[in-house]
């Protein structure tokens, strides 16, 4: 494994294929109060790139454009918050997109375990550390510690993504996870406008 690390954006030119896996790291969960500080992507070679963003202005061509380029898929674990800190940030909407939270929740309905740790130790065989998930994402510096937190979120989804769709497909439910993929944007724009704790479908 090697991690590539970029101050403010990606590198002109890089070409990470036609799907990506894609997470970010933030200084809390709440949208307007914690911004958005690193994003780190890995093609699903073995390797992983982070970018430490440059804040408050967000000056990175090269990664809005390629969470926005339609023929690359974003494959993400619980995209809905990434997604949203993307277009309060970035200003971009993040489309194709997969996520694995959802895949999980649709394809292992004989658990109730989809966190990524619990997804990628039985999926994927590996076993995550969650110990740098609270650690201080602003920082000027980014610890080796934090970098290898930051790469193991994303290096494994691509294998996960796979054993995904065979249960999806097995159980028949491929067309109804891709009509979620593609309302998921939606979803996180619902959360900035306010409707984050409010399920609009619910009668009440």
């Amino acid at each position: 494994m090697t991690i590539h690390l970029h101050e403010g954006d990606l590198p002109a030119g890089l070409d990470l294929g036609p799907s990506v896996a894609v997470d970010s790291e933030t200084m809390g969960l709440r949208y307007r109060r914690d911004p958005l500080c690193v994003v780190q992507l890995s093609s699903g070679d073995g390797d992983a790139h982070v970018v430490r963003l440059k804040r408050p202005d967000y000056d990175c061509p090269n990664l809005k454009k390629l969470m926005g380029d339609p023929n690359v898929l974003k494959i993400f674990h619980f995209g809905r918050f990434d997604i949203a800190m993307f277009q309060l940030h970035l200003g971009i909407e993040t489309r194709p997109v997969y996520c694995t939270k959802i895949a999980s929740k649709l394809a292992r309905t004989y658990t109730d375990r989809h966190g990524l740790k619990d997804v990628a130790r039985e999926l994927a065989g590996v076993d995550m550390s969650k110990a740098q998930q609270s650690s201080d994402w602003g920082n000027e510096r980014l610890s080796q510690a934090q970098l290898e937190y930051a790469a193991s979120d994303v290096l494994h989804l691509h294998v996960i993504k796979a054993k995904l769709d065979e249960m999806l497909v097995r159980e028949g439910r491929m067309k109804l996870a891709k009509a979620c993929f593609d309302f998921l944007p939606t979803r996180s724009r619902l959360d900035l406008e306010g409707w984050d704790e409010i399920d609009i479908f619910a009668h009440a």
